[in-house]
């Protein structure tokens, strides 16, 4: 009983959670287990346990446990973080392997645990977790719903390793969440030696890639990421990628930039894509390719180019009156592709063999 007091007088310390993500499953353990030269193992085996007894309140309880880390001084200090919409932030401190922080009644919430020892030094994160605010054993009435926009963003789902293989660094890409009204951005996660770090943020607008040079070549990195709509409802996380910093090739400055917009209607999408030259000579004659993962995109019909599609690559080879795209000068196309899911997003665009930079 004094373990459960001591538990619940932690979670009152904690600011209530307020716009927090939901999300349904755990996602899969860090691939490394490596513990932080002197400090603390990592903690492990989170799970969803039970809230102490609570009183009658509007106020959750989101409740986790774990296996004590070990330490060589004997004794460890537990720090629990949750997701919010500028990263992780502290939420609580305890010395239990077992932690209740208080929030929304009914929604779900992201967390991870790091071990420190007297000397301060920190464990590797725990895997993540995704609890969601209960009552504890004493009933209380249902809460009335908050007004505005509650529902949080799918699951960003799809990633996929080196999606630029040309690229120096680390590289990778994903398939769109949805949401009710819309989804706003995408948060980039990186696993560092004590916690997970935002080290990026992409426009829903753009393409889903993210890349970072600031790491070592040759070395594995993992990655998350968590999808955020306008009202600052969050997603769950996706599951955790291994990203291997590659040495890249070199390429050649590109030649020409695309811009890309999609409107969407049952499974369908019409796309227009832009395509200038920004070269100093004319292109006479080309063809353009758009890469989609894993055949999300069929091809159904497309205009001011020939179009044909060989896997998930849709190709647009130019008609006679748009052969020459002059330096400077943009052409316009456009294809209708149906797909299932998610609206598929393009990995890459290539002129002629070449890669265009996206606008």
């Amino acid at each position: 009983m004094a373990l459960l007091t001591a538990m619940l007088a932690i979670s009152m310390a904690a600011a209530p959670w307020g716009g927090i993500a939901h999300a349904s499953t755990p996602s899969p353990s860090p691939t490394s287990t490596q513990t932080n030269p002197g400090s603390p193992t990592r903690p492990v085996g989170l799970w969803h346990c039970p809230v102490p007894l609570a009183p009658v309140t509007q106020t959750g309880y989101a409740s986790i446990c774990w296996s004590a880390s070990s330490d060589e001084s004997g004794g460890v200090i537990y720090d629990v973080y949750r997701l919010d919409v500028d990263g992780f932030v502290l939420a609580a401190t305890t010395t239990y392997p077992s932690s209740v922080v208080s929030g929304e009644l009914n929604r779900r919430y992201t967390l991870y645990v790091v071990a420190r020892d007297a000397e301060g030094n920190v464990s590797p994160p725990s895997e993540l977790i995704t609890v969601p605010a209960l009552t504890g054993m004493t009933p209380s009435p249902s809460p009335s719903p908050k007004p505005g926009d509650r529902v949080p963003p799918s699951r960003p789902t799809g990633l996929q390793d080196a999606c630029l293989q040309d690229y120096r660094g680390a590289t990778f890409c994903w398939q769109p969440s949805t949401d009710n009204v819309g989804v706003k951005e995408y948060d980039v996660y990186r696993e560092n030696p004590s916690a997970y770090d935002r080290v990026g943020t992409i426009s829903s607008s753009g393409i889903l890639n993210f890349a970072e040079s600031d790491v070592v070549v040759g070395r594995r990195y993992n990655y998350f990421v968590v999808a955020q709509d306008e009202a600052g409802n969050l997603s769950e996380p996706s599951s955790m990628l291994s990203v291997l910093a590659r040495e890249g090739f070199p390429t050649p400055t590109p030649t020409c930039t695309v811009s890309y917009r999609a409107a969407t209607w049952s499974s369908t999408l019409n796309a227009e894509i832009n395509v200038r030259n920004i070269g100093t000579t004319p292109i006479d004659g080309w063809t353009l390719s758009v890469d989609y993962p894993a055949s999300s995109a069929q091809l159904t019909s497309g205009w001011s180019a020939d179009w044909t599609q060989n896997g998930s690559r849709i190709s647009g080879t130019n008609k006679q009156w748009n052969k020459v795209v002059n330096p400077g000068s943009t052409t316009q196309i456009g294809f209708t592709a149906s797909y299932s899911g998610a609206q598929p997003a393009p990995l890459r665009f290539a002129l002629n063999g070449r890669l265009c930079s996206v606008e």
